[in-house]
Parts: C-alpha cells; structure tokens; sequence
C-alpha cells in the first residue's frame, strides 16, 4: 500500500513541476468561465504544493525502504 502511495505522490510531484514549467515559458491559464488566473499566486502555489509533495514522499521512502 505505501509503495501505491508514494508513487502517486511522485505522479503528482511530475504533473506539479510540468505546470511549473508551463508557467515559467509564458503559460496563460483560465477558469471555466474565461477568467484569467494569476500566474503569480498559481506558481506560488504550485511550489507549495511541490515542496510538501517532497517532504512526503522522502518520509515514505524512509519507511519503505
């Protein structure tokens, strides 16, 4: 089970980084109602959600492993 667990967590951390990279080539992203999203606070969060995907899957590895 925790083998299933930390690879959805690095599937998640590679989706997280590709959209990172998105954004840092000029990526313009949109609501279903064709609202801009801020760029700045969707990369802010995407590094958030990037660090703490690493802390989670470093303490899976550690118990795994």
């Amino acid at each position: 089970m925790a083998d299933s667990e930390l690879e959805q967590l690095k599937a998640r951390r590679v989706t997280a980084l590709y959209r990172l990279d998105l954004i840092g080539k000029g990526a313009q992203l949109t609501y279903d109602d064709g609202t801009a999203v801020d760029m700045k606070s969707e990369r802010a969060r995407l590094e958030d959600m990037v660090a703490d995907l690493d802390r989670r899957i470093a303490r899976l590895e550690t118990t795994v492993h």
